[in-house]
């Protein structure tokens, strides 16, 4: 097989069928298979894709839900394709971004892992397509919101073209298109993450196996994110913040002392709380 795309379902019946479907409308040039994980939706959604898709889906039904990493894995475990796309359930790709982003990896050799151009609902970018790996310097500007024009706010690549094609630290999990020999070589996702933070820490260790990570803005997928402004859901809020604690803890606690350290968690602790309590004013969904 040249690709597979593993696909994580949890209760995502019509958002996971569109994502599907958009895979499915086109042709491509390549051997392709799409296999969908249901992380034990508590509702029929997993029987009823079952039902729609029939034959041209693989279905992973996972008996509990251990996350979204773990989800992922179920799968990974199995697969002995070429490339690999790790891809949201909430994503819609557009007409030629597989294909070119296939024969982008083919021809770069040295590529361990290439993402594309991430839309938001509204035509926005998703930011978190291109960014920076997190540090104690760019985490603290982007966290309290402020404004500065130093060279350390380097979280999110704002002044990097979104069509271009450059190297960049980390990509958003909703598209990662990389290679089995990639996940051979560095892991697969770590499933101390339950979700969030699963990405970031999979770029860095990519990188530091010494492949490249590419963003590639010439192609395009959408990805209905929920809007910020309405209420979360507790759960979600803390394994936000539980995944800023694992990453930091994991890979950067070790070139701090520990009075940073210390800071870092304290910070992290404070700014969950902080939201927690502010998300009870918010609006429902």
């Amino acid at each position: 097989m040249d690709l597979s795309v593993v696909i994580v379902n949890y209760g995502t019946y019509e958002l996971t069928k569109n994502t599907v479907n958009s895979i499915i409308e086109y042709s491509y040039p390549f051997d392709i298979e799409i296999i969908v994980v249901d992380n034990a939706s508590v509702d029929d959604s997993l029987s009823k894709l079952q039902q729609y898709f029939n034959n041209k889906v693989k279905f992973i039904s996972s008996p509990s839900n251990n996350g979204f990493a773990a989800g992922n894995n179920l799968a990974l475990k199995n697969i002995d394709s070429k490339y690999i796309l790790l891809l949201n359930s909430d994503t819609i790709l557009w007409e030629n971004t597989l294909n070119d982003i296939y024969c982008f990896m083919e021809s770069n050799s040295d590529v361990g892992a290439c993402g594309c151009q991430v839309l938001l609902e509204d035509n926005t970018l998703d930011k978190a397509c291109k960014r920076s790996f997190p540090n104690v310097k760019n985490s603290f500007f982007r966290l309290f919101h402020i404004p500065t024009n130093s060279e350390d706010d380097n979280y999110n690549l704002d002044d990097l073209d979104d069509d271009g094609i450059y190297e960049i630290d980390c990509l958003t999990g909703a598209f990662i298109f990389t290679r089995k020999k990639v996940l051979d070589d560095v892991g697969l996702l770590d499933e101390t993450f339950f979700m969030y933070g699963e990405d970031i820490d999979l770029c860095y260790r990519i990188k530091e196996a010494g492949w490249k990570i590419i963003y590639y803005g010439k192609d395009k997928i959408t990805h209905f994110k929920g809007a910020s402004s309405k209420k979360q859901r507790p759960k979600l809020i803390y394994e936000f913040y539980r995944a800023m604690y694992i990453y930091y803890k994991k890979h950067h606690s070790g070139e701090s002392n520990v009075f940073v350290n210390l800071i870092v968690y304290f910070g992290i602790f404070v700014l969950c709380v902080l939201k927690l309590f502010l998300n009870i004013f918010k609006k429902k969904n």
